[in-house]
């Protein structure tokens, strides 16, 4: 960033070091974002814009305005995933017990089905019909022309996290090759795991349970940009959980951290230590535990229908074992993406603090199937394929469930074959389609390491099976292995393995042989439900995390004084006669800066010209650091705080107007405030990367 240049008449600042005066000129930017860096949103401007009154930047641990948090009945947490969802629930007065989802109608016989496949069917008219097992199941018997009419969409979050430009009117692809509105249906999703958890509450509490008494928490992965984690709020308020007025009643959480969460709970019985070998046995159900806990059993007895988990309200015996200061990572392997994040305990409350900032890529167990697809591609040739998914989609559908059930048999030690299914509409299609059998394609392909069974089905030997885990699990070791090279990261103690896809052995055995003997690697026994029970938690307490890392660097646009030969030629503006370089960064915060949960950052401005009455700051955000300028490429407009002064002409007000701004960081939403000290006049935002 530029160096700050000091305007001594308008701050009155007595400092001959112009380093010790920081005052700038906050210039009432252009609701235009710059498009080159020649353009100056500064230069259409009429009125001369707000200066510092005194540069400050407080930092206090709180707001005292957001504090008061309203108090909910039972917090709600629904794990959207890219292959499958949930939801689980605790009441606030009952803590201990975590309560996951009933079990759901359907599954796949070997697959547990404490969650449900992230699958969701319109109807031809784009009427939602169903999500999960049922809209599967469903478009599964359609008749195959009929199916061509429905609107059937699977694994459709990974287009939160691959869309580089992703806005409020981003299109998904159903199977029938049919767009529709990303937010149309993130939003049908997210409303039917509400009406879904609404209905299981009232079952249970044996009266009408409204929304107004559920604090809900969505997870999303750290490592997903801005704009994803702001769209799913987005989706959120659209589908009626919680409102842009009561934004408290809905908390976003990273994924790794409600694993986090919930790994420092886990007794010895609750994990296995990849490095014993075995799960590590060290706890006695006859141990005692608290009045509470027993009466957190009885509710489980009283509520048989209910999957409940009890969470002891004790921290580990792993957890006992990290002291102040200590670091482990949290490896979120989901369908999608795979999460890296490195957390630090501060005792003694045993707060977290994100030590580096989220990493990760799209390296989750979806890879696995795109390789199969690609393997399938190589037999019965790319054309095929890709004729046959828009053909036959429910057929498609069939032989990719065929798929994951078998991929779950996976593991490093297995030395009989895998078969999978075809579907009959498969083999009849692929004659129709090249004049020849399913079994000739195979024969002509030179793959050895698949054959053809006269029982209708594929036979992979276990080393092709290993061979479509490879690269997915290659790209997370070395990923794991860039981190470790971090000198943050060098000394951690543990690495938790979590997610969905930490169940797969052959991840398991990668993981352990290429860092066990940097750290401690422990995969806690429900490993599929963790980061489900972790955002529970955190919606019971959100002030655990103290700590994270700002994604982004934050500021706005402002005025200095025009140097020659330092400041760009382009940049000069002349005012009333003084020489200006137009907008110039200033910045609040930086990218990977640490920042705590309600940490504010504090501005005070005077308008320039004391007759201003409309003043106008814009808020901007880079992936980098060393911003100069608000038209560098990569500086994003992200919010607009427009005061109005009109009015106030009655008021008694000081020859230098103090407009304090404020920024609040911390939480996966960030508040800007701008206020009139004389009049209390205030305006709010919410900072905005989907509609800029």
């Amino acid at each position: 960033m530029m160096e700050s240049v000091g305007v001594y008449g308008f701050c009155g600042c007595k400092a001959k070091n112009k380093m010790k005066c920081d005052s700038k000129w906050e210039i009432s930017a252009s609701e235009t974002a710059p498009t080159s860096a020649y353009s100056s949103p500064a230069r259409s401007l009429g009125d001369t814009g707000i200066t510092p009154l005194s540069p400050s930047h407080i930092v206090n641990d709180a707001d005292p305005d957001v504090s008061e948090q309203q108090s909910f009945l039972v917090v709600v947490a629904i794990d959207f995933g890219t292959t499958s969802s949930g939801y689980a629930y605790s009441f606030t007065k009952e803590p201990e017990c975590i309560h996951v989802m009933r079990r759901w109608e359907g599954g796949d016989p070997g697959v547990s089905n404490q969650k449900t496949p992230t699958t969701i069917l319109l109807t031809p008219e784009r009427k939602f019909h169903s999500f999960g097992y049922a809209a599967r199941d469903f478009y599964h018997d359609l008749d195959p022309n009929e199916a061509k009419q429905w609107l059937y969409l699977e694994k459709f979050k990974m287009k939160l996290h691959t869309t580089g430009d992703l806005t409020m009117d981003t299109d998904l692809t159903a199977a029938n090759s049919k767009k529709v509105k990303a937010l149309e249906i993130f939003a049908y999703a997210l409303q039917y795991f509400k009406e879904q958890a609404l209905k299981e509450l009232s079952d249970q509490a044996g009266s009408e349970f409204e929304n107004s008494d559920v604090r809900w928490v969505i997870t999303v992965p750290a490592i997903w940009k801005q704009p994803a984690k702001q769209f799913m709020r987005q989706a959120a308020y659209q589908a009626g959980l919680a409102s842009p007025e009561n934004s408290d009643q809905l908390i976003i959480a990273l994924e790794p951290e409600a694993a986090s969460i919930y790994c420092r709970k886990l007794r010895l019985h609750q994990m296995i230590e990849l490095s014993g070998k075995t799960a590590v046995n060290g706890y006695s159900g006859r141990d005692t535990v608290g009045a509470g806990f027993a009466q957190a059993k009885e509710h489980i007895r009283r509520n048989r229908q209910s999957r409940t988990f009890l969470v002891e309200n004790v921290i580990g015996e792993i957890w006992s074992e990290l002291e102040e200061g200590d670091k482990y990572v949290v490896v979120d392997s989901g369908g999608g993406t795979v999460d890296l994040t490195v957390h630090q305990i501060r005792l003694p409350e045993g707060h977290l603090k994100e030590l580096y900032k989220a990493t990760g890529g799209p390296y989750g167990s979806l890879g696995v199937d795109y390789e199969f697809e690609k393997l399938l591609c190589k037999i019965f040739g790319e054309d095929f394929i890709e004729q046959f998914k828009i053909k036959r989609p429910a057929a498609w559908v069939d032989l990719m469930i065929a798929f994951e059930s078998r991929k779950r048999a996976a593991a490093p030690d297995r030395t009989n074959p895998l078969n999978i299914t075809l579907p009959f509409s498969f083999i009849d299609y692929y004659k129709k389609f090249r004049g020849h059998s399913v079994e000739h394609a195979l024969r002509k392909s030179n793959v050895d390491f698949v054959k053809w069974s006269s029982q209708g089905m594929l036979r992979m030997s276990p080393d092709a099976m290993n061979a479509l885990f490879k690269p997915t699990i290659d790209s997370i070791i070395e990923h794991l292995r860039d981190l470790f090279q971090k000198p943050e990261v060098s000394t951690v103690k543990f690495l938790f393995l979590v997610g969905g896809f930490a169940e797969a052995p052959l991840l398991q055995q990668a993981v352990q042989a290429a860092f066990g003997d940097k750290c401690r690697i422990i995969i806690p026994q429900d490993v599929g439900l963790t980061i489900l029970k972790g955002a529970v938690l955190f919606g019971l307490d959100p002030a655990v995390i103290k700590v994270r890392r700002s994604p982004l660097t934050y500021g706005v646009g402002v005025l200095n004084r025009y140097v020659e030969g330092k400041h760009p030629p382009e940049k000069l503006l002349v005012k009333d006669g003084t020489r200006w370089c137009t907008d110039v960064f200033d910045k609040f915060i930086s990218a990977d800066q640490s920042v705590a949960l309600g940490e504010l950052v504090k501005r005070s401005y005077t308008p320039a010209k004391p007759s201003q009455l409309v003043i106008v700051i814009n808020i901007y955000s880079s992936e980098h650091d060393n911003v100069s300028f608000i038209t560098d490429p990569g500086v994003k407009k992200c919010g607009t705080l427009r005061l109005d002064l009109t009015g106030t002409s009655g008021v008694a007000v000081p020859a230098r107007r103090e407009i304090q701004t404020l920024m609040q960081f911390g939480d996966t939403e960030i508040k800007a405030t701008a206020v009139d000290i004389a009049t209390s006049k205030s305006v709010k935002v919410g900072i905005d990367f989907l509609n800029y």
